[in-house]
């Protein structure tokens, strides 16, 4: 901390450089504060830590190649990020996706939702002082990752399904996780919430601490449980249905203040919904295929490729990025862990895209940090960054 001197009424100030690399901070980003004492004057966000030029690495890819870049954007659900680009892919060239595929989908993405919402709940816990909360729930993210590695072989960037649907059906061992999950996993939930939800400190340290308004998220770009924590019920899985979404029944959680409370309770009500989205699913999952019929970009079984000429010849074009796609250009979102992700993609016929754009739900909410900020104390602003949940790999694509 260096102390400056202000012009301005003769104030003494001083600067705080938070970040780029701080464990206040939550991933590479810096802010550099202005200070009154305890007091925050003003801030200046910087991004760009980790950039890794997604996009561009994007234009220079096949189609089927790109899915492994989207999990390096929000990698606390990472499988929502794969399967909205695979989304976009298929509205590109008019796929039908079997039924099934498309309720395994929605198993994945919400397991995915919990998992990162409980990173976030957690997190916002520890920052308060309540570290016993974070140890006991994140037993709950791990069963998530051990269904995701009995699925896919992997745990974090999952690179999981494919244009088209899923690799391979679930197993039973699949199945009976799943099902251990959604039955254990609420006594857990509700155990963690009987610590926190009304604990006497925690809601003095969050509520009315990092409020923004609704008018002023939506100015910002605001989407997701920030933005519905303002008071708006705007969500992508009702404004815009995809993946069989409204033949499910749930409920939006909105808040009335856009606090760090707020944003901790959408999230805690949004892990009962997911799950409820989540029994439906296994419940009414429909027989069928796990992928539709596409063999420009689905990889033919093993055994047909060392058996059958043709299967050997699907498997070299798309291997091989031979695989062209019409011209067209489209946008496709999902809601994603913190809100809208959405993907718009120009092709002009070739095997890459022309130009492809990740919308960053992060990227743009954090532009309001410093204004949540202003005004508050050093330790709230933290509490903030918690509760907005800023994942640094989406801040600079």
């Amino acid at each position: 901390m260096t102390n400056t001197y202000s012009t301005y009424d003769e104030k003494q100030y001083s600067t705080l450089n938070l970040g780029p690399t701080h464990p206040a901070t939550h991933g590479i980003f810096q802010n550099v504060l202005t200070m009154d004492g305890e007091i925050i004057i003003d801030a200046v966000s910087t991004v760009g830590y980790i950039h890794r030029a997604f996009e561009k690495i994007a234009e220079r890819r096949p189609y089927n190649q790109i899915t492994t870049l989207t999990d390096r954007l929000n990698y606390c659900s990472s499988p929502i990020n794969n399967m909205g680009w695979h989304m976009t892919v298929e509205k590109l060239i008019g796929a039908e996706i079997p039924k099934r595929a498309q309720y395994m989908r929605v198993i994945i993405m919400e397991l995915s939702r919990i998992a990162d919402h409980i990173v976030c709940d957690t997190v916002i816990a520890v920052d308060t002082g309540a570290m016993t909360g974070f140890l006991h729930l994140f037993q709950s993210r791990e069963w998530i990752y051990e269904i995701f590695e009995e699925i896919c072989g992997a745990r974090l960037t999952t690179n999981i399904g494919r244009i088209g649907g899923l690799e391979r059906d679930f197993s039973p061992k699949v199945w009976d996780k799943i099902n251990s999950f959604i039955t254990e996993f609420p006594k857990k939930l509700v155990e963690f919430q009987k610590l926190i939800d009304r604990n006497r400190i925690f809601m003095d340290r969050t509520i009315n601490v990092g409020g923004i308004s609704v008018d002023m998220a939506l100015d910002y770009g605001f989407t997701g449980p920030n933005l519905r924590a303002a008071g708006l019920d705007y969500d992508v899985r009702v404004a815009n249905p995809y993946s069989a979404y409204d033949e499910f029944e749930f409920d939006i959680p909105v808040g009335t203040n856009g606090d760090t409370y707020d944003r901790y309770m959408v999230r805690m009500e949004e892990m009962w919904q997911s799950l409820r989205i989540i029994q439906q699913a296994v419940k009414n999952i429909p027989d069928g295929s796990f992928h539709a019929d596409l063999p420009e970009f689905y990889l033919p079984e093993k055994q047909e490729v060392y058996s059958k000429m043709e299967a050997l010849i699907y498997h070299f074009k798309i291997v091989m990025g031979e695989t062209e796609v019409p011209k067209g250009e489209v946008y496709h979102s999902v809601e994603g862990g913190n809100g809208e992700l959405g993907f718009y993609l120009i092709s002009d016929g070739g095997r890459q895209p022309f130009r492809l754009h990740f919308r960053r739900p992060c990227f743009i909410y954090y532009q309001a940090y410093p204004e949540m900020i202003r005004g508050g104390m050093l330790s709230d602003a933290i509490l903030t960054m918690s509760s907005m949940n800023v994942i640094a790999g989406e801040l600079d694509a």
